[in-house]
């Protein structure tokens, strides 16, 4: 009788094989809740007088995802309109007066518009952003007051490396990437003949780079991407004046001093690489004067594909050379004392720099970091917050550092494991300066400290003063919610305690208020509705419960709109998760879910199916821990069926489900989970991956958080494979993937290869393609379609 059930099922399955079904919608309840209108997003002013609302489709269509593309460089590019194919456009401006309720429509604005990489000006008075036409990308500019729109170039910018322009400090010139006026042709890939074979050479140096995709592979690749990338600078004032600013070059980087007086230019150089995108090219960076004229060149980086292993493994040379936000014409850098190769056993890792205009001068010491240098937060002639971090231990310290007196002391204010949510001290707030750059924010001796505030009974974020001569913290204020979530987003005055911050709860959609910490009034700001009414009054309980071996874990849990917890009808569990690593079990034990966020369904959870009589565990806690010199892979397979049988033990005993029907869910490296766990447990009824990497030699030189190469743990590698135990694998499996994933690892390759296997070998399975998606899904048919899929297969497999 089994024999003869498992034939019935792999017949079935044969009808998977290919099959012209043409895209469809998922029942109604899913589609009610999938075909929403996004409430806009919101962007303030430094003096909170006005917001911008920016409106945009709930999702991309088909069509956006079928337009002309170029691979180039880690670069996806239309060579047609020169600028990402993946960029996200706004459809619709309004302006508000934050202190009023209506809403101005922006008039003037562009017909169809395609609006992206809004910017405001150094004066906040008005606003420039780009629209995209047919043939190009165009330049326009908002008048805040009137609410305004007005068009200042023809579509002849150049957006293939991210955001076109930079305003001038006047706020009244922009400086702008154009197209060359005398481009060169695109080559034809496909009819061009090439010239020679493609030849590559490894000259015996270590080089562990990540599985890039979107590489170049021919000269053919690099003519194209250099015609591509190539710009002139142009001044232009807003009256639509242009004037030639730089003449044709490969700019990468622009950035103003502080004071407006510099500017700092970053250009791609040759030779490119076939093995690194476009970011470990080589580069010039040199400073101009507002003419652009060069004064003197900064830096020069030579082409970086070989790095050591690791994760704290940088570059050797000058890296994250920026301008220091509290002076006016400073530049700062750092450099490896180690090679920047972690198994160096060296005193200190980093040195960092500064650098003053005009250069003349040799750069000067400013400290030096025993672990890798992770960032700095400038404050005044006498105070910055220096950070250093060190992976492999998760250790992060932060010091406080006197600029002007290199060889004074460091005062360690925080040293901490920075997965320890629990002990996180907060953020230190910044503020804009005479610079309009955003710096430590200091009154009187104090800075200020915004934090999540997690804790073993919930979240209570707050605000702390720090006193930085007795390095003691006081705190002025605690969200003490219990049916909502507050969100601190910023201090806007120090001294009356008024503070930006964002409220919500599980059936109230995010909104923004003025709160003031002394009085507590609490000031409205914005009145987005709930655009999901269908599920607001969902069961929600963020539920904590132990692995077998002591590791607190958690989940939030969804049952059914007027489920009856107390006739426990059992009902099919769907879990949905993502593997996180751990060097210790107190932080992997802690819970950062929170029961008020409102309930937002989408694409990535299995949230849609409260509506169709599921009980759904979403966000389930899957820690995987190596404490001490034992790396978290090393026991991934027993600590991911243990993370999934305690989540399954913890719903089960509160009554609600039936365990012998539970699913799981996973997205990228949940995919990759998902089918770990079908493949090495039988406490699955079937499970969803959805783009995902199944076979790890396929990544040798590391995948996620693994460090190590293929060939220093082969077995780690093989047994974390999915594909390599394809032959252990007997329960349903629905696989999906984007057709043009560009995710480093996950290639389509990677769910085609592991579906042939598993269809090879009996398994039951279907495989389902995305057009045009690729690591995220965007367009509405493929994600209706995707919902309809899971449905179908969930119903089939789990609920009958």
């Amino acid at each position: 009788m089994k024999i003869k059930f498992l034939l019935l099922l792999f017949i079935s399955f044969l009808g998977f094989s290919q099959e012209n079904v043409s895209y469809q919608k998922p029942p109604k309840s899913i589609l009610d809740l999938a075909d929403y209108e996004r409430a806009p997003s919101v962007s303030m002013d430094t003096k909170k007088e006005y917001m911008l609302l920016s409106y945009r489709n709930t999702y991309k269509t088909l069509d956006d995802l079928n337009q002309e593309e170029m691979r180039l460089g880690g670069l996806r590019i239309n060579p047609v309109t020169n600028i990402s194919s993946a960029v996200t456009y706004i459809n619709n401006l309004k302006i508000r007066k934050v202190s009023g309720k209506d809403e101005i429509q922006v008039s003037g604005l562009p017909q169809n518009a395609k609006i992206t990489n809004v910017a405001w000006s150094p004066n906040e008075k008005k606003i420039a952003f780009t629209n995209t036409i047919a043939t190009g990308v165009e330049l326009w500019i908002i008048d805040v007051a009137s609410a305004k729109a007005i068009k200042l170039t023809d579509a002849k910018l150049n957006a293939n490396l991210g955001n076109p322009f930079n305003w001038f400090n006047n706020s009244e010139s922009i400086l702008v990437k154009m197209l060359p006026k005398n481009r060169n042709q695109l080559l034809d890939t496909k009819k061009d003949l090439p010239s020679g074979p493609i030849i590559s050479n490894a000259d015996g140096k270590k080089s562990q780079n990540r599985t890039y995709q979107d590489l170049l592979k021919n000269k053919t690749d690099e003519t194209n991407f250099e015609n591509l990338v190539t710009s002139e600078l142009y001044k232009i004032s807003l009256d639509g004046n242009a004037t030639l600013y730089k003449e044709a070059d490969l700019y990468s980087g622009l950035g103003f001093s502080p004071d407006g007086t510099l500017i700092m230019i970053t250009t791609i150089q040759k030779p490119f690489s076939y093995i690194v995108p476009l970011d470990r090219f080589p580069s010039k960076t040199v400073v101009c004067d507002l003419n652009g004229t060069a004064l003197k060149t900064v830096n020069e980086v030579p082409l970086n594909e070989i790095i050591p292993k690791g994760f704290m493994a940088v570059r050797k040379g000058k890296r994250n050379m920026s301008w220091r936000l509290d002076k006016p014409a400073t530049l700062y850098y750092v450099e490896a004392l180690d090679e920047g190769n972690p198994a160096n056993t060296v005193a200190f890792r980093d040195e960092v720099f500064l650098w003053n205009a005009p250069f003349t001068d040799n750069p000067s010491t400013l400290t030096k970091t025993v672990q890798r240098y992770s960032g700095i937060i400038w404050g005044n002639e006498t105070t910055a917050i220096l950070s250093e971090q060190w992976y492999d231990t998760r250790n992060e310290k932060t010091f406080l550092i006197n600029p002007s007196n290199p060889l004074k002391a460091q005062k360690v204010l925080f040293d901490r494991n920075s997965q320890d949510i629990y002990s996180d001290p907060g953020s230190f707030e910044t503020k804009k300066n005479e610079f309009n750059r955003y710096v430590l924010a200091l009154e009187n001796n104090n800075a200020f400290l915004i934090g999540d505030g997690f804790t073993k009974e919930g979240q209570f974020p707050f605000i702390a003063e720090y006193n930085l001569k007795t390095f003691k913290a006081k705190r002025l204020y605690t969200s003490t919610y219990k049916d909502k979530k507050e969100d601190i987003l910023s201090i806007e005055d120090f001294k009356k305690g008024d503070v930006l911050v964002m409220m919500q709860s599980k059936n109230e959609y995010p909104n923004y208020y003025f709160r003031n910490i002394k009085s507590k009034k609490i000031t409205s700001i914005t009145g987005f509705k709930n655009p999901f009414e269908s599920i607001k009054d969902v069961y929600k309980e963020v539920i904590k419960y132990q692995r077998k071996d002591g590791v607190e874990l958690s989940g939030t849990l969804y049952l059914p709109v007027g489920y009856d917890k107390t006739k426990k009808e059992k009902l099919p569990l769907l879990i949905w998760a993502y593997p996180a690593e751990y060097k210790d079990k107190n932080s992997a034990g802690q819970g950062s879910q929170n029961p008020n966020e409102f309930t937002a369904p989408y694409y990535g959870s299995f949230v849609y199916w409260v509506t169709r009589g599921y009980a759904v565990l979403d966000d389930a806690a899957f820690p995987i821990i190596g404490e001490g010199t034992t790396e978290p892979n090393d026991n991934f397979i027993t600590q991911l069926v243990d993370n999934a049988e305690a989540a399954i033990d913890a719903v089960d005993k509160l009554g609600y489900i039936n365990r012998k029907k539970v699913a799981v869910g996973g997205h990228s490296y949940g995919a990759f989970m998902t089918a770990n766990l079908l493949t090495h447990s039988n406490i699955f009824a079937c499970g969803i991956a959805r783009s995902g990497a199944y076979n790890r030699t396929l990544t040798p030189f590391g995948f996620q958080s693994e460090q190590r190469n293929y060939w220093e743990t082969p077995s780690v590698y093989n047994t974390m494979s999915p594909f390599m135990n394809a032959d252990k694998m007997k329960t349903p499996l629905l696989l999906v993937h984007g057709e043009a994933d560009n995710n480093p690892g996950t290639f389509t390759l990677q769910t085609e290869r592991y579906f042939q296997a598993l269809k090879g070998l009996g398994a039951p399975a279907r495989m389902v393609i995305l057009p045009k998606e690729a690591h995220s899904y965007v367009a509405k048919d493929n994600i209706l379609h995707l919902l309809w899929e899971q449905d179908q297969f969930l119903e089939k497999y789990l609920k009958n």
